[in-house]
């Protein structure tokens, strides 16, 4: 049983969904990503997404982009990023890392899934690559006990979506607003059919990156959804923060109050979009 199936059941168990939570590795700094992400361990995150920063983040939003371009700045490498998976990993939390494609495959796709299990990591989401074109990965995936989650869209066939979840691992990742990452306002309709279209062809969980922001938000989305992914309003946290210190506590009280909503307690506060 790989990390996030345990995982999974856990959160099954306590009838409720998962609270995924997404920073990039090298921001603000490389130790203090590690600190704001084990804050939202600590703060009742259940799994973690290390971004990989790459430079051509066609799929990102402005906020996780500026997040991104600091990371690149100083100077983050792919190495950081695992020796970031290796300090979030010792939290008992599942690790992943979230990668465009080109990053590992310049890194070496075998080395890459080498390294990340011996890091601790769970698996990989890759934002870019379609199973269709993935063999390679999976295959070194499942060398390495790694789990491998590919994305569904609003505008996925029902036959993209069947051949999707069959090829993935882990979960199904439902991105289900068109368009670039960024934290809104509402849920709208696609993201509750995206997923009922998803379990109709799987058993694996199926969780849903929307752009929630406050625990009212991702209440709503677990209430469909087997997970939930918060990525934009976490990054937020540290780019409005006045000091480190300020951005590490604001991502842990984000996390507490999400961690609330998936749990059936929502709070009224909510994060700045």
């Amino acid at each position: 049983m790989s990390t996030l199936e345990a995982m999974f059941n856990r959160t099954k168990g306590e009838g409720r969904a998962a609270l995924i939570g997404y920073l990039p590795a090298g921001f603000p700094s490389v130790d203090g990503a590690i600190e704001a992400m084990t804050a939202m361990v600590e703060g009742g995150v259940d799994a973690v997404e290390v971004g990989l920063a790459y430079s051509d983040p066609l799929l990102d939003g402005p906020t996780i982009q500026d997040a991104v371009k600091i990371a690149l700045a100083a100077g983050v490498t792919t190495h950081d990023v695992l020796r970031t998976v290796t300090a979030v990993s010792s939290t008992g939390a599942p690790t992943m890392v979230m990668s465009y494609w080109n990053p590992i495959e310049r890194y070496g796709v075998a080395k890459f899934a080498l390294d990340l299990a011996k890091a601790g990591g769970a698996g990989t989401i890759t934002a870019d690559i379609i199973p269709d074109e993935a063999a390679e990965w999976i295959s070194a995936s499942e060398a390495n006990r790694l789990d491998h989650v590919f994305l569904v869209a609003p505008s996925s066939t029902d036959v993209r979506i069947a051949r999707t979840a069959e090829a993935a691992s882990g979960f199904v990742y439902a991105a289900a607003v068109m368009g670039v990452t960024g934290a809104r306002t509402q849920v709208g309709a696609a993201a509750r059919q995206l997923v009922a279209r998803t379990k109709a062809v799987t058993t694996l969980p199926v969780c849903v990156g929307l752009g929630v922001s406050s625990g009212s938000q991702a209440a709503e989305v677990a209430e469909f959804a087997d997970g939930v992914i918060v990525g934009s309003a976490f990054v937020r946290c540290l780019l409005d923060a006045p000091s480190p210190a300020a951005g590490v506590a604001a991502v842990h009280a984000l996390a507490q109050e999400l961690a609330a909503g998936v749990r059936g307690g929502v709070t009224s506060a909510s994060a700045s979009s």
